[in-house]
């Protein structure tokens, strides 16, 4: 959708705003505050009474604007007496990661103070709107400006006097006003249509989760295993473990001692700073699908004697059995690079007889494994670890090798095509954030003209 600019433009003399509306002012934010900028309460977050105030930190406030249900906390009434908020205030997040950020408090969120850690706007309501700013607050000019105050510091943060000293471009209030009702309803518009595409991405998540799962416990579907000429629909028999069921009749259940190698990598911390030795393959170069990515592999000393016995081959598995986050305990992944490779303790190495067994083919049913949550919600997996003891006593299935390799085959063709079309729609939500941005700041900035998108008349207009 084009939209048509302003008729006539004046400098705003700020090199990060550009030209402006001539109609438009120029001016810092602490010139059109109701009070001073404010801090929050330096408290501590140890209450959680419904009953009391809540106490609002950076932490509670989703991207959307909304607040988390599940870091409810809150302050005594007397404490969070001077701290309670208003509907309209506008709260900056001051230092951290998420410096920079905002967020505009509703009425909807109950009775609420707010954190050190927050710096509170209030806007006379005769000079500002507070959506306005706040959809100011989210443009590409403002973060231009934001940046200029980080490269001039060590550490991001941003004091209240900074915040104070920003310049906004602002038009008369009610315009202020139209500028933000056209940016609610468009904005909107995109949001919702992001979250469609996040649980079309969810439901193909799940799809390929499914078609895991499925496959390295009952086999290929009838139609792939009659093109790989394999049996269709053969009969099945009990497993002998209750958390699995039936498995079809001609598969083996062992333990992976049985058929695998399993063994730890080097021990000690990895010394980033090093630039010559073993490379050594880390937590975080597997992905959460448990692709490999190579590009930054730290090294490690290691000594020869050391090096025959921790050097990885290809086909061997890499599985994740220690992690802060239990979403990542048991991703599983595939070596297959060139050159000479090891790995951190952190990651137990799983290595097949190929001559008997294809790795790729346990790689997916470690995969089904872990999205289920057999690893974390293991008796073993308690303490989000699955070490080598309770790896090497893990119960496997599998078929002969023909059709191990049959339904790795089928599984790596499966999955590249839902993978595809999830890229497909992250790309497509990373456009519409991009638009989402690009229409804000354009608006917020005068470089579009809306006001005949929402019906507002120009007061020049209004008299004629």
């Amino acid at each position: 959708m084009k939209f048509p600019a302003y008729p006539k433009y004046k400098a705003s003399g700020v090199e990060w705003l550009g030209d402006v509306p001539e109609h438009w002012n120029v001016t810092r934010l602490r010139r059109v505050l109701a009070e001073s900028l404010q801090y929050g309460a330096n408290e501590s977050a140890e209450l959680d009474d419904p009953d009391l105030p809540r106490y609002v930190r950076i932490t509670d406030v989703h991207e959307n604007g909304s607040l988390r249900d599940d870091t409810f906390r809150s302050l005594p009434k007397e404490v969070a007496a001077p701290y309670l908020l208003e509907d309209g205030d506008l709260l900056f997040a001051r230092s951290g990661a998420t410096s920079g950020k905002t967020f505009l408090y509703q009425s909807s969120w109950g009775i609420c103070a707010y954190a050190g850690y927050l710096i509170r706007a209030r806007m006379s309501a005769q000079k500002a709107f507070p959506a306005f700013i706040k959809y100011f607050t989210t443009s590409t000019s403002y973060w231009q400006w934001l940046s200029s105050i980080f490269i001039q510091s060590t550490i991001q943060n941003v004091s209240g006097e900074k915040y104070a000293d920003l310049f906004l471009s602002l038009p008369p209030l009610a315009e202020q006003q139209a500028i933000a009702a056209f940016l609610d309803r468009e904005t909107g518009r995109m949001d919702r249509l992001v979250a469609k595409k996040r649980e079309l991405i969810e439901r193909l998540k799940e799809k390929r989760t499914a078609l895991i799962s499925r496959t390295v416990t009952r086999g290929l579907p009838p139609a792939a295993a009659r093109a790989a000429g394999l049996p269709e629909n053969a009969p099945l028999k009990p497993s002998g473990l209750d958390w699995l069921g039936d498995i079809p009749a001609h598969w083996e259940v062992v333990l992976l001692k049985r058929v695998a190698e399993i063994s730890y990598g080097v021990g000690g911390e990895i010394d980033r700073s090093l630039n010559d030795g073993l490379k050594v393959i880390s937590l975080p170069n597997i992905n959460i699908e448990g692709i490999l990515n190579l590009d930054d592999v730290p090294f490690a000393e290691v000594s020869e004697t050391e090096k025959k016995t921790v050097l990885l081959r290809k086909g061997d598995l890499l599985f994740n059995w220690r992690n802060g986050s239990s979403d990542h305990l048991g991703k599983t992944a595939y070596f297959d690079a060139e050159g000479e490779f090891s790995h951190v303790s952190f990651l137990l190495r799983i290595r097949f007889n190929p001559e008997k067994h294809d790795s790729s083919f346990f790689r997916y049913l470690l995969a089904g494994y872990r999205v289920t949550g057999f690893f974390k919600h293991s008796k073993a997996g308690v303490n989000n670890t699955f070490n080598l003891s309770e790896l090497s006593a893990l119960p496997v299935m599998f078929p002969p090798l023909p059709e191990q390799i049959a339904i790795a085959t089928y599984l790596d063709a499966e999955t590249a095509k839902l993978d595809a079309l999830v890229a497909k729609v992250e790309t497509a939500i990373e456009r519409l954030q991009e638009y989402r941005t690009a229409l804000i700041t354009a608006a917020v900035t005068g470089k579009i003209d809306v006001r005949g998108q929402v019906g507002f008349e120009p007061a020049e207009q209004a008299t004629a």
